[in-house]
């Protein structure tokens, strides 16, 4: 054994696998949920939804005030990897169809047992390592 290691290779413990067998989702889509709620501009995006319940492109954006391109990038990211839904729907006064989104439940799910329950907690973070 190395002066530097503490315990024999038999003695390290694996951790347990973190899904179930059973799992719906892969660990590579949760890792791509964690990933994409980590970039600022999705982040907020996700929070507005989750706000507002269901919003068009244009009300989503007159919020977050990114330019259209960056935007729309970030907002199909967030629908790629299972966070946000678009639906189509025609309202009663119009001719086509008009594209909203809203989060899904693992997009509300993530935001709030994730990031923000994380937010919520710095404060007794602070006070144990203070």
């Amino acid at each position: 054994m190395g002066e530097t290691d503490r315990r024999s290779p038999g003695e390290i413990r694996r951790p347990e696998p973190p899904l179930p067998e059973e799992s719906g989702l892969t660990l590579e889509e949760y890792l791509a949920m964690q990933q994409a709620i980590g970039h600022p501009m999705r982040f907020r995006i996700l929070r507005t939804l989750v706000a507002n319940d269901e919003l068009s492109a244009t009300e989503l954006n007159r919020v977050i005030g990114a330019d259209a391109p960056n935007f729309h990038y970030h907002l199909s990211e967030l629908v790629d990897v299972g966070l946000v839904e678009k639906r189509q729907r025609r309202t009663a006064d119009s001719q086509g169809f008009y594209t909203y989104y809203r989060p899904t439940g693992m997009g509300r799910g993530i935001l709030e047992h994730g990031v923000e329950e994380l937010m919520r907690r710095e404060r007794e973070f602070d006070d144990a390592y203070s």
